[in-house]
């Protein structure tokens, strides 16, 4: 065994002990340790990834050395590698980038408790990403859960408070749905590890035998991981939770969460149920229609804000659509194009939120569009990459969100011919509407007025800077230099298979 193989579980583990670690420590240093902790699991991540590309295959890491199907066991391939490392950047870089955000949001107090959450939310995503196992992702599932109903509600208003009640009710459903469904797939296989339980589906496919619980088990599955993800129309919490937490949780949670959820279903559709079952069980025909929906509900609803929080928070519903959709088209092609949209809306959205705080702290903390013009002028980083966030929304050359959309048209043409125009047409008008809420909102901020609600002392923060400068050429890497990461993908969906 290489000693890099040693990586994905040290990378999990480090992040549990780093909340105990955080629970000993005051607030600053908390955070201190926390960054340099993340950077770390960053570069371990990047090692697998690295030897996952060279080594061609996946690896499975046994833990605690007894063998299947007593035994535990983590599996990483290139694309496993690709996203765990994409999670470490997106999670390293909110952090950063939300500071000033965290010292003026959080009590004094509750600093290292939000620290605690950060790394235990880190070590889930992690899980999810690796495990092989689908009982452990259940448990981290919930980790996930308790961790991210935290970071909304830490800033302690009467908003957040009735944002995480809802995410809770809600993220419970989900969670008592998917325990239903793992508890009947384990009832009617006897199997808990992921190859195992797809061996044991292909047989009973084969034979029919069980075949009323195994559809029942796919949509309590499919259900439980789309309520959790916000898929229209269970995305009623999101709004709330994304528009009220502070700047670093706004950005995990529309980035991360919900990416982390949907990853994990893709896991289940490839390496427990098998994508030609759910094809067959027309499971991927349901999600399509539905994150068809999403999409342009999620952007009508964005057009009529006048909050740049809310604005923001309601493009997740629509580009969450997008991602189901690439799913629901049932190909390699699309499912190519929706983990690739992962990755464009995780590195759009964070950067979003991040140069949405720094340009409401140049407008006398107003979110209104009307007190937000000539904030691009006042903030001038922090407009930039606000207005190159709003143009990969909308499918500008150049930025991730463009090779998104090019990616998901290429599957929509591959498609079976009713698919295909259902697909075509929904993603030119979702295009128009996000242009409409987008443009609107870069047009606002750049609307030359208010230009003395810049208080002569504010100084803007160089953490947010880093942060921004970071998003930014991240988002032009994915958008330029796509065909490497999208060949990574395919690539580890192969193996998936």
């Amino acid at each position: 065994m290489s000693f890099v193989e040693n990586f994905v579980p040290l990378s999990i583990i480090l992040c549990l002990g780093g909340g105990i670690i955080c629970s000993a420590l005051p607030g600053k240093k908390a955070r201190v340790f926390t960054i340099w902790l993340l950077l770390f699991v960053t570069i371990l991540n990047a090692c697998v990834l690295g030897y996952t590309v060279n080594l061609g295959h996946e690896f499975v890491y046994v833990m605690g050395k007894f063998p299947a199907p007593w035994g535990n066991e983590l599996r990483a391939g290139c694309l496993e590698g690709l996203m765990g490392s994409f999670f470490c950047v997106i999670m390293l870089l909110s952090v950063i980038g939300g500071i000033r955000g965290q010292n003026d949001d959080i009590k004094v107090d509750k600093m290292n408790l939000y620290f605690i959450m950060i790394n235990l939310m880190m070590s889930s995503l992690l899980a999810l990403v690796y495990t092989n196992d689908l009982f452990t992702a259940y448990v981290f599932v919930e980790i996930n859960t308790m961790a991210a109903c935290a970071l909304i509600m830490i800033r302690n208003n009467g908003h957040t408070i009735v944002a995480a009640t809802k995410y809770m009710i809600m993220s419970l459903l989900g969670s008592g749905l998917l325990l239903i469904g793992i508890s009947m797939l384990y009832t009617i296989t006897g199997q808990l590890l992921m190859p195992n339980i797809k061996e044991a589906v292909e047989e009973l496919s084969r034979t029919g035998e069980y075949a009323i619980p195994l559809t029942a088990v796919i949509g309590l599955i499919s259900v439980a991981l789309a309520i959790k993800s916000a898929l229209y129309p269970f995305h009623s919490w999101l709004p709330e939770a994304y528009g009220y937490a502070t700047a670093s949780s706004s950005a995990i949670l529309s980035s991360l969460v919900s990416k982390g959820y949907i990853f994990l279903l893709i896991k289940i559709f490839y390496r427990v149920i098998g994508m030609d079952v759910m094809v067959d069980h027309k499971i991927t025909n349901i999600l399509f229609v539905f994150g068809i929906i999403g999409m342009i509900m999620g952007s009508v609803t964005a057009i009529r804000q006048d909050d740049i929080r809310h604005l923001i928070a309601y493009s997740s519903i629509a580009q969450i659509g997008y991602i189901y959709m690439g799913i629901g088209l049932g190909s390699t092609a699309g499912m190519v194009a929706a983990v690739f949209h992962i990755m464009s809306h995780g590195a759009t959205k964070s950067m979003l939120f991040i140069a949405q705080r720094a340009l409401v702290e140049v407008s006398q903390g107003s979110k209104n569009f009307s007190d937000l013009k000539g904030s691009g002028l006042r903030h001038k980083l922090a407009g930039f990459a606000f207005a190159a966030g709003a143009f990969s929304m909308v499918g500008i050359p150049l930025l991730a969100g463009f090779t998104s959309k090019v990616y998901f048209a290429e599957a929509s043409i591959t498609a079976v011919h009713s698919k295909m125009w259902i697909a075509m047409i929904t993603l030119a008008i979702s295009t128009i509407l996000n242009a409409v809420y987008f443009i609107r909102a870069t047009i606002s901020v750049y609307t030359p007025r208010n230009m003395n609600y810049l208080d002569k002392n504010y100084k803007p923060s160089r953490n947010t800077a880093v942060a921004l400068v970071c998003f930014i050429a991240l988002n032009f890497f994915l958008g330029i230099l796509s065909y490497p990461i999208a060949y990574t993908i395919q690539t580890g969906l192969s193996i998936f298979s």
